[in-house]
């Protein structure tokens, strides 16, 4: 699924070298936190959080299978957690 989610970001991100992905497992919790430059901010999370609710939404059905539940941050680079 981390996959999935960086192929999808990086097809929206007008600068892909720069984004950094964390991933955190905890049994079957997995927290993916998506940093991006500020340029790219709104691009991978659309108008109203429209392409980010849909990534949610494509990483949490095709992760039924894994029997895990992923959390998905999108951040800006230089913003506290």
């Amino acid at each position: 699924m981390v996959e999935l989610v960086k192929y999808i970001v990086s097809q929206f991100a007008e600068k892909p070298e720069e984004i950094e992905y964390d991933i955190t497992e905890n049994g079957n919790n997995v927290d993916v936190i998506v940093t991006l430059c500020a340029e790219d901010m709104g691009r991978v999370i659309g108008r109203q959080g429209k392409i980010a609710k849909a990534i949610r939404t494509l990483v949490r059905q095709g992760s039924v299978k894994e029997n895990k539940k992923y959390n998905i941050e999108i951040k800006e680079r230089g913003e506290n957690l």
